[in-house]
């Protein structure tokens, strides 16, 4: 293969990642608009499953593969999973463009409770005078408002951790 066709399909193949990762990203933003109705959204059958396996770290919001590229994952899924930085995801990337998580390594985590607050854009949970940055679907998922009482997950050995999962608005 000459020079110039391998860096085409380079390109192509560059190319064909960052829109699935686009697509994914649009999903996303389509549920957090009109919900997470599950009856309107596809079924994934089992055939459909095939294609690129990536492993990597939950940094609070994303999945960050081996390569460093940032994966989205869905905030509803994160939310509803109690997702916590640092946990081991992996996911598949169908081949018919449909991302699919499953978390397979679980960081250590303990509860903790704090109150819920909201500024620079975003909701945090504050404990003992440290804020750990929380999803807004966690939010609205457990309808909290601000000023509630929340119990959060957060990891057991990383203190400086920046982001938590919501367990129950109390």
């Amino acid at each position: 293969m000459s020079e110039l066709p391998e860096k085409q399909a380079k390109r192509l193949k560059s190319l064909i990642q960052e829109a699935e990762t686009n697509l994914a990203a649009a999903k996303e933003l389509l549920i957090s608009i009109v919900g997470d109705d599950e009856s309107d959204m596809p079924r994934i059958k089992p055939e459909e499953i095939a294609g690129k396996v990536i492993e990597g770290v939950f940094d609070g919001q994303s999945m960050i593969g081996p390569d460093g590229k940032t994966y989205p994952v869905p905030a509803n899924y994160a939310s509803k999973s109690k997702l916590v930085e640092g946990d081991i995801l992996k996911l598949t990337i169908a081949d018919g463009g449909n991302f699919l998580y499953k978390q397979i390594g679980p960081t250590p985590r303990k509860q903790v409770i704090g109150t819920l607050v909201n500024h620079d854009g975003g909701y945090f949970v504050e404990v003992n005078g440290v804020e750990y940055r929380i999803l807004l679907a966690s939010v609205t998922y457990f309808k909290a408002s601000l000023g509630d009482q929340v119990s959060i997950i957060i990891p057991e050995d990383n203190p400086d951790a920046t982001w938590a999962a919501v367990e129950a608005a109390l």
